[in-house]
């Protein structure tokens, strides 16, 4: 069984860093040398090639050539010029090639040891060439016959300058000398700037490797895009920073990344708990039609505020299903009440007609249908100005229950509703929270008999609903927040959300 060892990713930059500044490094200090040592090959030829112009510019050269060089004078002045320049040689010769001039006297009058004919044919060359003394870089020039009438065809020798190449070498080592301590210290440099971008690469991704990333995020995509709750990611400036399309969807707009929270189009409770105003823990709010549970946890790793989590839990069909078994829990308190009453009054009806009281009987029983709203404490239900069924039934079953909490309800003399409503449940939905809050706020009241009045007025496709009670009113620093999600003035009870009925109240009647 083969293991295979993977290098951690930063470790690999990190290599490759240094890598590539190493072969920078040192392709650059290799450039540099060459152009150098050419530069330098350049120099020093041209030198001797300088040299050499000048040596066979002197005319007593030239003559003393001509004549067979009787007293040594071209020896003499080549080895001063030789030795005044610091040259490796001063070669002059006839035009057979033949020395006059050379460091080692026992090679005078011989042949040179290299090619001549360049010179000799009139032609100023520059070379490297290995002779007697060993490889030099030399310049070649043509020696002219100074008394002839011009130059051409008058070449009576040459003048050969040379240098050792061991120099160039020499003062090319010198000169790369201060640029490998450059390049060495760029180098060091550049070493020590990978391993700090590698330690800052690991800090940046939590130590957490490329395909560890990758996992992550796929990770993420998936347990955000697979979970039935929204969420919504907020960075410690405020802006979105991850939202799924389930939260998208309960708030009905869309959520771009790095939008400020405080710009979104969401209800004000909402937005207060995205930028942060306010902490949020089950908190129920409404978002258009929806019900929402909202839940925010601040993030924070290592003392670093990261920003914080939002969660949306849609409860829309949990509170529809609470609305309407209110409605039926209401209906189911008004027949309770009415089952004992008319049992009394049944059985008061039996008596009377055992007994043989038909006149007493009929007079209870006339008293009985003029009481047909059934609320044993309330006056009946004016219902001839309503002629919509579900209102009907709807406010004679909450007459009921109100009366059985002390609270008398009455249709105002101003109600005329000549049509039936279009949406029954969201009438209900808007009526049933306003006299629910009215019953309750005229129980607790001082105000006796505490009482609630409804007036509803069909105008064309409008209807307009007012409800009054008999309460001490809304507290003056609650009017302005009455009809904000969560503002209550009661405890919650039963784990039912408190501060949603008049907020719901008011984005159903819009």
């Amino acid at each position: 069984m083969s293991v295979r060892l993977r290098l951690p990713f930063a470790r690999q930059v990190l290599v490759l860093q240094i890598a590539v500044v190493v072969v920078v490094g040192c392709a650059g200090y290799a450039l540099v040398a060459w152009r150098l040592d050419g530069e330098l090959r350049d120099q020093f030829g041209q030198r001797a090639l300088t040299l050499a112009r000048s040596v066979a510019a002197d005319p007593d050269v030239a003559r003393s050539v001509i004549a067979g060089d009787p007293g040594h004078l071209v020896q003499d002045r080549a080895e001063r010029v030789r030795r005044r320049a610091g040259a490796l040689f001063v070669v002059v010769t006839d035009r057979d090639g033949i020395r006059y001039s050379h460091p080692t006297e026992a090679l005078l009058g011989r042949r040179v040891s290299t090619d001549p004919s360049a010179p000799l044919a009139g032609r100023e060359v520059v070379r490297f060439e290995r002779g007697t003394l060993g490889l030099s870089v030399r310049g070649k020039v043509p020696l002219y016959d100074p008394t002839g009438p011009g130059r051409a065809g008058q070449v009576v020798g040459e003048v050969s300058v040379g240098f050792d190449a061991g120099a160039i070498d020499r003062e090319l080592d010198d000169a790369l000398s201060g640029l490998s301590a450059f390049v060495a210290g760029a180098l060091l440099l550049g070493v020590l700037a990978s391993a700090a971008i590698g330690v800052r690469l690991r800090r940046q991704t939590l130590g957490l490797e490329p395909y560890e990333l990758v996992e992550l995020v796929h990770e993420r995509e998936a347990v955000l895009h697979g979970v039935g709750e929204g969420v919504v990611a907020v960075d410690a400036a405020g802006r979105v920073a991850v939202c799924n399309a389930e939260a998208a969807r309960l708030l009905g707009t869309p959520l771009e990344r790095g939008v400020p929270a405080g710009d979104l189009d969401v209800p004000g409770t909402l937005r207060d708990v995205l930028v942060g105003r306010s902490l949020a823990a089950d908190l129920f709010v409404t978002a258009g039609e929806r019900v929402l549970v909202v839940n925010r946890r601040e993030v924070r790793r290592h003392g670093r505020d990261l920003g914080a989590v939002v969660t949306l839990r849609d409860r829309t069909d949990v509170e529809t299903l609470a609305r309407e078994l209110d409605s039926v829990r209401t209906l189911f308190d008004a027949l309770r009440a009415q089952r004992h009453e008319y049992a009394n009054r049944l059985h008061t009806l039996s008596g009377l007609l055992h007994l043989g009281h038909h006149e007493q009987a009929a007079g209870y029983l006339a008293t009985l249908v003029a009481d047909a709203s059934g609320a044993p404490a309330a006056e009946p239900l004016p219902a001839g100005p309503l002629f919509d069924p579900y209102l009907q039934a709807f406010l004679s079953a909450k007459t009921a229950v109100a009366a059985e909490r002390g609270v008398r309800l009455d249709v105002g003399p101003g109600s005329f509703l000549p049509g039936r409503v279009t949406d029954p449940l969201d009438v209900t939905t808007v009526v049933g929270n306003l006299v629910d809050n009215a019953v309750e706020a005229a129980r607790q009241g001082e105000r006796r008999p505490a009482r609630v009045e409804v007036e509803l007025l069909g105008d064309g496709p409008d209807l307009h609903v007012t409800v009054a009670d008999s309460g001490p009113g809304v507290p003056a620093g609650l009017r302005g927040e009455i009809f904000r999600d969560g503002v209550t003035t009661r405890e919650p009870t039963g784990g039912r959300a408190r501060g949603l009925g008049l907020g719901l109240a008011r984005r159903t009647a819009r």
